[in-house]
């Protein structure tokens, strides 16, 4: 491959990474404000919280969903650009544990729990993701000098 197609590789997987980055930050948002609105729910908030926080609920879902679809093409785009040195690709826990919140919830409590442990994983993602990028931005500015 030749550094014009390897930049065009780069500049592609950089900007899948900035797309899933983006959308693991929103489902991130969801759920801290699904967890906000559940330890509400849980101290009496009534029907209008539990309301709110099942909204926030699928909005985290509906992120969460397109971060997996965006991690599967962030994939596809660092397969062009060759395996980048010294990097971890394992994206496998948060699509594995995506799968397992959709799964459905059934008590307050558990549903607490299931929304920390989504916070926990996107955040994780999140960092991976963001190392990925830099790693792709880094071989990028190599072959700019």
């Amino acid at each position: 491959m030749n550094n014009y197609d390897l930049k065009k590789e780069l500049a592609e997987a950089i900007e899948a990474a900035d797309e899933t980055i983006d959308l693991l930050d929103q489902a991130y948002a969801s759920m801290n404000s699904a967890r906000n609105w559940g330890f509400f729910d849980m101290v009496g908030g009534g029907f209008f919280s539990t309301m709110v926080k099942r909204e926030k609920m699928r909005d985290g879902r509906y992120f969460m969903n397109e971060a997996k679809k965006s991690l599967r093409k962030l994939r596809n785009e660092l397969d062009d650009v060759d395996h980048l040195p010294d990097l971890d690709l394992n994206m496998d826990d948060f699509l594995s544990f995506a799968d397992f919140f959709f799964d459905g919830f059934f008590a307050d409590w558990m549903v607490q729990g299931r929304i920390n442990d989504a916070r926990e994983k996107i955040d994780e993602t999140i960092k991976i993701v963001c190392e990925i990028r830099e790693k792709l931005i880094e071989r990028k500015e190599m072959i700019d000098n």
